[in-house]
């Protein structure tokens, strides 16, 4: 497959962003304009000449594509000859007939700007999930909160197909939940998810109310027991891991961290002088302290050296500093610059934000660590399946059997209600007391 210059990815994904395209479909829309360009090469059409578009659809058209995907690919090129100027050759209609939908298309020549071809829907839902994300964020919730609610629009979107937005109806919904039950046997918690990001597409984009939602099938969620390791697997495991996800896993055994509360540490959340680690917004967007392992005190030493040295290059290289949160660059402009405020585990490049033309530093993305403790663990051949979040649930469960109190490992794990923290219980050996004695004679 032939390979595309990244100068003109980063025009492309600024042409996705201007045409309002939802961020999860980027990635559908980069691969569809490899499969043109490379469809070009192969049939020799001019993959700058607004003929060979037609050539393509009609490709996919040959090879069974769905009308939904010859339309996202349809619009993907339309934003690619935006680029340069070209001016977009129609296709006939019948392209995009289908069997099973009676609705005449309707066809529209606008030579400078993106145009989807589906009338009184793709727009109308194009802005759907830049609402969607405004009220997401007016309401700080989580990033992933908004890429799940996204998802689940998407998905029930394309259940729907592309209906206006005025004929979607509360029956609808049952339809799409008992879907997912029935045809796709999806568990509890995805048609839990589901549910929670359609009430709030409901309540908060189309201004209606939900009602009840009666006569839907729904999966039983069944009492879950956490896998733990033991102490020997947890250390065998870090001893196979390389830098630096040795020492991440540490700290999410060690501190009993979820995986996304050890990427967004950053510099001033240790304080080496207390042995104390602070995570701020974690879930829940809860803060807590929690005690750092003096075991590691040195391998968190020569981290933040590591990050001091990379900070250093990046300066001379005039990067514009790390992502940041919510509105706090507007209050001080150069805060994205300075050491403290800097990823304890940055990632290893830049991150291009096309909206600003800058290039900006990240942390390491949660996905490096879980192939790393998946590969490790598959290595070992250990008989429990072990992710990252496994070693929180062996930091609570060790804690338990080392008779810390119930109380004190909730506050160490920022869990809301102590009924969560019960859970451990199930994990460790029950024993019986003999004889129980009076806080007197104690």
């Amino acid at each position: 497959m032939k390979k595309i210059s990244q100068q003109v990815l980063i025009k492309f994904e600024n042409g996705l962003s201007k045409n309002n395209i939802p961020v999860e479909q980027h990635g559908f829309c980069k691969k569809w304009l490899r499969y043109y360009i490379d469809f070009c090469f192969k049939y020799d059409h001019d993959f700058k000449n607004s003929e060979s578009l037609s050539h393509f659809i009609n490709k996919l058209r040959e090879k069974k594509q769905t009308k939904q995907q010859q339309k996202q690919a349809y619009d993907s090129i339309l934003i690619y000859f935006e680029i340069y100027g070209i001016q977009p050759a129609w296709l006939k209609r019948d392209i995009f007939e289908s069997d099973k939908v009676n609705t005449h298309l309707r066809v529209q020549e606008k030579t400078s700007r993106f145009n989807t071809l589906f009338p009184d829907t793709s727009g109308m839902w194009n802005s759907v999930y830049a609402q969607l994300n405004d009220e997401i964020k007016v309401r700080h919730y989580s990033p992933k909160t908004c890429k799940a609610y996204s998802k689940w629009v998407y998905k029930f979107q394309k259940f729907v197909n592309s209906k206006t937005l005025e004929l979607i109806s509360v029956d609808d919904v049952k339809q799409f939940l008992t879907f997912m039950a029935v045809e796709e046997h999806s568990s509890a918690s995805a048609q839990n998810q589901a549910f929670n990001g359609l009430l709030f597409f409901f309540r908060n984009i189309l201004k209606k109310e939900f009602g009840k939602i009666d006569g839907v099938v729904r999966a039983k969620r069944k009492p879950y027991i956490p896998v733990v390791l033991s102490r020997d697997e947890v250390n065998l495991i870090i001893g196979k891991l390389r830098y630096p996800y040795d020492l991440i896993v540490k700290l999410l055994y060690g501190c009993g961290l979820r995986l996304a509360e050890c990427m967004n540490i950053r510099v001033n959340n240790m304080n080496f002088d207390a042995g104390v680690l602070t995570i701020h917004d974690g879930k829940g967007k809860k803060d807590r302290t929690l005690p750092l392992p003096e075991s590691i005190m040195s391998d968190l030493i020569l981290q933040m050296e590591v990050v001091k040295k990379l900070h250093r290059q990046d300066m001379k290289d005039n990067y514009s500093g790390a992502f940041m949160f919510d509105s706090i660059e507007k209050k001080s402009k150069n805060i994205s610059k300075e050491f403290n405020w800097q990823w304890f585990f940055p990632a290893k490049g830049l991150t291009h934000v096309p909206e600003k033309g800058e290039y900006r530093r990240s942390h390491l993305h949660d996905r490096h660590v879980q192939k790393a403790i998946k590969s490790v663990v598959g290595r070992l051949q250990l008989t429990k399946r072990a992710t990252p979040h496994t070693f929180r649930h062996s930091f609570a469960s060790h804690l338990l059997q080392a008779n810390y109190d119930i109380r004190t490992i909730q506050e160490l794990l920022g869990h809301s209600d102590v009924r969560t923290t019960m859970i451990y219980t199930h994990t460790v050996k029950s024993k019986t007391i003999k004889e129980t004695r009076s806080p007197l004679d104690l």
